[in-house]
This record gives C-alpha cells, structure tokens and sequence, in this order.
C-alpha cells in the first residue's frame, strides 16, 4: 500500500496491488471510498505505473497494509473475476475528479446488474441527456473504477462490444461479460465459444484471462484461435499447419523511443538498421535513446555521421518536437483511445505511414484487432492460403477480415506465418 496526501485535501490517497484470475490489478483509494481501480496492463509494472498516473504521483511505491474494509473489496473483486458474481453497488466512490454528467452516467451504470447490459444510447436516456450517446461513451471510456462502475456492461446499439478503456480491449470486456453469464453479445462476423459454453458465469477454468502468459499478448490467445477457426474453414487449416499463436511484443521503454526505433529501421535489414540505431544512441553517451530535446540541439552531421538518411534525421526531429508538444500519446493514454485513433496521432509524425503505425499497434501494444491491409506478408500469405493466383486487393482483404473480428491480428500472424510452409 502506498499513501499520499491529497492536494487540497485532509484525505489520503493509498493504492495497493493484488492478485486475481484476469491477472494483477490496482486499487487506490481514500478514506472517503475508492477512487481508481486498473485492471491488469501487459506487465505488473505497467499496472502500477498506470494506477500512479490515475492518482497523479508517479513516484508511488507499493506496500501491503490495507485496511480491513479495503480488503473486503478486494476480497470480493477477487471473486467477482473468478465467476462468482458480487454486487459492487454499495462500494464507498471518491471520484472528485469526474464532472457532473460523468457523474450521472456512472451512477447509472451501477444500476446494471451483472448478466445485465444497456446500450449507450439507453444509459443517455436514463441519465436524462437523449442523442448523448457518444458523451457518454467518452463518459465510460475515462471511467477510473471499472468493474466497480461496470462500463463493460454497456454495449453498441447493435449489441456489438464497443470500446473498452482496459488493456486487452474487447477481448477483456467479451471475457468480463462471459464470467457474468451475459448472452446478449454479439461478435463481428463469428460468435465467442466461451458465450455458448455451459460454463458461463461459474467461474470454470476456461473462462479465466491471462495477460502475458500466452504469446506474451493481454489477449486470450486459445480463444482467439477457436474464434477463428470457427469463423473460417481455410484460415482453420493454415492454424492447424502451423500450430500455436506464438507472437512475442518487443520491449519498449517509451512510444516516444519506439517510434524512433521504427523510423530507423525502416527499409533496412534488421542487422543494418540495429548497426545504425546503436550508433544514434551513442552519440549520446548512451544506451537509451536521448531526450527529445538533446536530439533537436544535435546538429544533422552528427546524425549522417551515425548512418542516418536525411529524411529520416528529419523524421526523428519531427518526431522529437511532437514529443515535447505533447502529440504522442504516453502509454496510459493509449489505453483510452481505439486502433484508428492511435494510428490518427501517430501518423501525424513524418515518416510514421499508416503500415509503421500497425506494426506499432501489433507488435508493442499487442492490440488485438489489428489488419494491416497494406502488408506485402499478409497479403501474400492469403494468396496462399486461399488458392488465390493473384495477391487480394485491399478492399479484398477489408472483407475477409470482417469474418477474423476481433482478432485480426491473430489472423493477421498466421497469414504471416503461411509464406514459412513447405
């Protein structure tokens, strides 16, 4: 548990982690009731450094020493992901930093029971703001106690699972609903096997989520592949062909650095464009990219001098200033905004295209739903796989794909996969 003093308040903010069958979350809390709760992010480490950005002190540190009525929180929370179904409503909130129609709307939210689900449209209704639908869905997507708030029970006006502002998106909200015994979902193109089994709600082992323990992915990736092979006979035999889903995130210490990484690397082999990047790095002294200050101060020779094209010593100083502008978005951020808006914010910095900022959502934030339309691989890799003499255009591949939803990416790593076969 750690404790802080409140700015402009007699109460103390403390957080404390813990265990459940999704994973490690994060509780924080005041003497006047809970005020954030993260479920798990792709590491233990990023579950508490997003919990610290929640109560705004990043230099919290953990200790264990809850008190008795924080414990039967966690206690139940516990429970509640394990399949046995709590009732959250009467849990003590401080949520001084919410709005008044934030405020509305969460407490509207509460009112739905679990196996239960609203769409936005009725929770605008409910809160007495009809045609709000899109307000309230920002509502819930900045929502700093979920579970406790169940954004998750909230659905598209289609009964499609929208959003959801946890790592894992979707597939954590499906997962959540299932663990309920909800059976008012519906899935693009393919329905959740884990939405027909007996064992909904229960609590049975199949039900629980993992992040990080399959392919390194917050994602469930056993039910990712029966998804798939449900949705798609052709797709089921490459699966079958290729075996496991063994996709593995690449390190990264900040978006900012990762991007820089991608830029660098761009249309040289991996050997070359490492070469290249640890030269950069160097000119700095260091092991660890340079701030983006320190790398606009630095002359353009001393970055042609490390291997660097001009245009892409023009991209990493674009890419700089849009850091210190505060355009690209920090990882915590990232969890509150979808696929395409990540790929809005990224782009906008130059030698970042659409390709570079999928690659990004794949293969650092190990997002789920992930199409890249434009990929040479994939679009081979289908070619093969479905019998195809000529490479799928992209409106081609756009239409197959509504049947891998939500998990293209999955897809996406097998089509890959596909151009290793014999």
């Amino acid at each position: 548990m750690y404790t802080t003093e409140l700015p402009g308040s007699k109460n103390r903010l403390s957080f404390s982690m813990f265990d459940t069958a999704i994973g490690r979350c994060a509780l924080a809390w005041t003497d006047e009731g809970i005020a954030a709760l993260q479920l798990p992010e792709i590491t233990p480490a990023h579950t508490a450094r997003a919990v610290c950005q929640r109560i705004g002190d990043m230099e919290a540190k953990e200790t264990a020493q809850e008190p008795a009525w924080v414990l039967a929180v966690i206690k139940d929370l516990q429970r509640h992901l394990s399949g046995e179904n709590r009732d959250f409503s009467d849990i003590p909130l401080d949520l001084k930093g919410v709005t008044p129609f934030q405020r509305r709307v969460y407490e509207a939210a509460r009112g739905i029971k679990p196996g239960e689900t609203r769409s936005y449209g009725q929770l605008a209704r409910e809160v007495g703001s009809p045609g709000a639908a899109r307000a309230v869905g920002r509502a819930l997507g900045a929502n700093p106690v979920a579970l406790i708030v169940p954004c998750h029970r909230v659905l598209g006006s289609n009964g499609q699972p929208t959003g959801f502002s946890a790592y894992g998106g979707c597939q954590v909200k499906l997962r959540l609903l299932s663990l309920e015994g909800s059976r008012s979902i519906r899935t693009k193109g393919c329905r959740s096997a884990f939405l027909d089994g007996a064992g909904a709600g229960q609590g049975s082992p199949g039900l629980r989520f993992h992040p990080g323990k399959a392919a390194n992915c917050s994602f469930d990736s056993a039910l990712a592949v029966e998804t798939l092979c449900r949705s798609d006979s052709h797709l089921a035999r490459l699966i079958e062909q290729v075996g496991p889903f063994a996709l593995e995130l690449d390190e990264m210490l900040s978006p900012f650095e990762a991007l820089a990484e991608s830029i660098v690397y761009q249309q040289l082999t991996a050997k070359a464009a490492s070469t290249i990047f640890g030269r950069v790095k160097a000119i700095w002294g260091g092991r660890a990219l340079a701030k983006p200050e320190q790398i606009l101060e630095t002359g353009p020779a001393a970055l042609a001098a490390a291997g660097l094209s001009r245009s892409k010593a023009a991209a990493l100083r674009d890419l700089s200033l849009k850091q210190i502008e505060g355009a690209i978005p920090t990882l915590a951020e990232m969890q509150v905004l979808n696929d395409e808006e990540i790929i809005e914010r990224l782009t906008a910095v130059r030698g970042v295209g659409r390709w570079t900022a999928e690659m990004f959502l794949i293969f650092r934030l190990g997002r789920p739903d992930v199409l890249p339309l434009g990929d040479l691989g994939v679009r081979k890799g289908f070619a093969r796989t479905f019998g195809k003499k000529q490479l799928p255009t992209p409106r081609q591949l756009e239409l197959r794909g509504r049947r891998w939803q939500p998990f293209r990416t999955v897809a996406s790593w097998y089509l890959w996969r596909a151009l290793d076969l014999p």
